[in-house]
């Protein structure tokens, strides 16, 4: 049984979900090391491709359900302030 993780959706404030813990680190790690610090930030689309090729392939073979980590990645780190949502269309995200 693999090591598990609470996170949290800004769009459900108090809502703890756990979830696999090597997945959301690895997920987590790329998305850091490829969002901007500053406005204007990238959309959800850019950030998955930045963030691809710095996932490990054992985790997700061929990008497999990286589409769900990102997004559970970023709503938990937007919950806890280190991701910033700009208010544009697409929306663009940013780190804090």
């Amino acid at each position: 049984m693999s090591d598990k993780i609470e996170v949290e959706n800004i769009n459900v404030p108090g809502q703890v979900t756990r979830v696999d813990k090597a997945k959301y680190e690895a997920m987590k790690a790329a998305m850091l090391a490829t969002l901007p610090k500053a406005s204007p930030g990238m959309t959800a689309k850019e950030a998955k491709e930045a963030a691809q090729p710095l996932l490990p392939d054992d985790l997700f073979p061929d990008g497999a359900t990286s589409g769900w980590w990102q997004k559970c990645v970023q709503l938990d780190l937007e919950a806890k302030g280190v991701v910033v949502r700009e208010a544009t269309k697409p929306l663009r995200f940013h780190q804090n």
